[in-house]
């Protein structure tokens, strides 16, 4: 239960990190991408694309089978711009176009996998330390 709190926070701050990376890079001149420079703004954003993340993406991704086999796969990213739309939507401070959200999932789910490949070779090092004691 300790792990997967401290995955959830891991994910979290990254996640704000990623989006505050995603605005710097896809908000500069762009008249329709509007965001506050304070921190708290994506530490909130963060937290509400990560429950969504968590809660709506199974559901979504399960919807939307039959246009992901038909793309083979390529329809991920939109299911994941969709979630990240729906997330700044929620969050108080930053409005993002549909299109710059789904260039902001494609940097969330970079960051999301990079994470979920460093714990899961931390955890599998630890459990291979374990199994040699």
């Amino acid at each position: 239960m300790k792990r997967q709190f401290l995955v959830l926070i891991v994910r979290w701050l990254l996640n704000s990190l990623g989006l505050w990376i995603a605005v710097r890079l896809f908000g500069t001149g762009y008249s329709d991408v509007v965001f506050n420079a304070n921190a708290y703004v994506f530490l909130i954003a963060g937290f509400i694309f990560s429950i969504v993340n968590a809660v709506l993406k199974p559901v979504v991704t399960i919807l939307s089978l039959p246009a992901i086999l038909f793309t083979l796969g390529l329809f991920t990213i939109i299911v994941n711009g969709i979630l990240v739309y729906v997330s700044l939507k929620l969050a108080p401070g930053i409005n993002m176009t549909f299109w710059h959200s789904v260039l902001t999932g494609l940097v969330l789910s970079l960051v999301n996998y990079i994470v979920s490949s460093m714990l899961e070779l931390e955890y599998s090092n630890r459990v291979t330390s374990e199994e040699r004691l």
